[in-house]
């Protein structure tokens, strides 16, 4: 496993951050194909055992039961608390990113997880209903109290994460030390703006959906499996573009055909390539992460890269709030 610094920090993660969106209580009005708890263990034990030390959950996952499991396999597994980097978020409830809800939250968060701290704590959207300097003032005293090491930010416009990078420069605030945004070889947007701001400012790359969701791990669109076909947000995020994917899509498979590896190889070895520091990646079968771990070791030339980009036509923007959709 290789390992990396997150932003300007001194916290250490492996290439591969896992994903626990794929872990907690199925329920029909948020995921029906997460894994229980006994499951997820499973998967947790085999990402340590792999050598992975960096988990990302969410308050809103599985309705809070994503950072249980998570909190309760850690436990069971008998890991130390220094040995693994905890990444969790807000905004998907009440108040979004206002004081109050940043203060309520993060207890919540810890309570669940079984910490006491957490060592990155991310914004999951822009917040148009509440002044950035009350978000980022919130985010600060948790840094200063040390319930959280490091912040990060999650999909948004690039103007708005560099608006908030500057309004915590002025005033002393601790600064985005990570982005988390939506990036994947079907979805590449954010190379117009955000991913040169991130560059900027030598924040660390942790993208959500670097495998699209399983598209570029397989060669037909649909795959068969309860994800693909329950998932209504993985729809919603991908089947408006399905032509222009597919071209794309065929070319994944050809070149890891050509190299005598996995498409999920090719497809995160591109990530590396095009600097990103760790991909979350929301397995729930231990193949996958066996794939995930190998494509560290997988080097792409220039010429591989180009031919994977080619296809490419610009998308609608997917995952950034449009703003009005917050404010109805």
């Amino acid at each position: 496993m290789e390992y990396t610094k997150l932003g300007n920090t001194d916290i250490r993660v492996s290439r591969i951050c896992v994903g626990c969106m794929s872990y907690g209580k199925p329920t029909e009005d948020f995921h029906l194909w997460t894994l229980e708890q006994p499951e997820t263990q499973a998967m947790v034990k085999h990402a340590l055992d792999l050598g992975v030390n960096f988990f990302d959950t969410a308050n809103c996952y599985s309705w809070g039961t994503s950072e249980e499991y998570l909190g309760q396999s850690l436990r069971n597994l008998g890991i130390k608390r220094e040995n693994v980097v905890l990444a969790s978020k807000v905004y998907f409830n009440d108040g979004f990113l206002s004081a109050e809800a940043i203060a309520r939250e993060i207890d919540g968060t810890l309570q669940r997880l079984g910490t006491d701290y957490l060592d990155l704590y991310q914004i999951h959207r822009f917040d148009y209903t509440h002044p950035i300097e009350e978000t980022m003032e919130a985010l600060d005293k948790l840094v200063k109290a040390g319930k959280v090491r490091a912040i990060g930010a999650s999909a948004m416009y690039g103007y708005q994460f560099h608006n908030m990078q500057i309004c915590a420069e002025k005033n002393g605030w601790t600064k985005f030390s990570t982005m988390q945004n939506h990036y994947n070889l079907l979805y590449r947007e954010d190379e117009r703006e955000l991913i040169p701001i991130c560059e900027q400012y030598g924040v660390s790359r942790i993208p959500y959906s670097p495998l699209a969701g399983g598209h570029l791990t397989h060669k037909e669109w649909e795959s068969g499996t309860s994800r693909s076909n329950t998932d209504k947000t993985l729809r919603a995020k991908y089947d408006h573009a399905k032509e222009n994917d597919m071209e794309i899509i065929a070319r994944v498979a050809e070149l890891a055909e050509r190299l005598g590896v996995t498409m999920t190889e090719v497809a995160l070895a591109w990530q590396y390539k095009r600097g990103v520091a760790a991909p979350i990646v929301g397995a729930t079968k231990v193949p996958h992460f066996d794939a995930a771990v190998r494509a560290i070791d997988l080097k792409l030339s220039n010429e591989d890269a180009a031919f994977l980009e080619e296809p490419y036509r610009p998308h609608e923007i997917v995952g950034a709030n449009k703003g009005m959709q917050v404010l109805k």
